[in-house]
């Protein structure tokens, strides 16, 4: 006799595919860049049918934003994870932190990270919306992080997320996110280096 292999759930079946399609698409994406990527080279990297495609996304840029949101998401869960294990309530600690953490999973995941960096600002006018957005999320998240000042600049953390993400953008482009997580010292003193008054009397 041989052991019947148990059923997995619907559901977690369904999600595994789901999964399958946008890691697929972020790997496309990395490889050959969005506008060559084609639904077909989707489902055959994924394994699944073209019709689970179309039961889980509209169409490719409905996939896309899938991708990307998802990616975003897990970022932004990896910072929010390490700065609450890290405990530190001061304001240089949590930056290092959680600046370390994305350049962590920037280099953990560089097909995703490509995807978001570099295909998305220029992928669709959806992406490049959900690009700004989440561009935006991440500056206020930094505006509530750091001290605040009366002669602050009111764009200063729009030129410092900018900054930050021009440069590792830059690696992300070149193929070299695996080393992302060494321009952490240069990019943490560009952050905190207005905050700290650096050469004011």
């Amino acid at each position: 006799m041989t052991a019947t292999r148990p059923r997995l759930p619907a559901e977690f079946v369904a999600a595994h595919k789901r999964r399958r399609m946008i890691d697929a698409m972020a790997e496309l994406c990395a490889k050959q860049g969005y506008e060559a990527t084609k639904i077909a080279d989707v489902v055959a990297r994924a394994h699944v049918a073209r019709k689970t495609l179309y039961d889980n996304f509209s169409g490719k840029e409905d996939l896309f934003l899938a991708a990307f949101e998802l990616t975003v998401a897990e970022a932004e869960a990896r910072i929010a994870e390490a700065c609450d294990a890290a405990g530190a309530e001061d304001w240089e600690t949590r930056t290092a932190t959680g600046l370390r953490a994305l350049l962590e999973f920037i280099a953990e995941h560089p097909a995703e990270a490509k995807l978001c960096l570099v295909e998305a600002p220029a992928a669709s006018p959806a992406s490049a919306a959900r690009y700004e957005a989440a561009l935006e999320g991440f500056i206020a998240q930094l505006r509530d992080a750091l001290p605040t000042g009366p002669d602050r600049p009111a764009t200063l953390e729009e030129a410092l997320i900018g900054g930050t993400v021009w440069i590792v953008q830059r690696e992300v482009r070149r193929d070299a996110a695996a080393g992302v997580t060494d321009l952490l010292p240069e990019l943490l003193q560009f952050v905190i280096s207005p905050y700290r008054d650096v050469g004011k009397r």
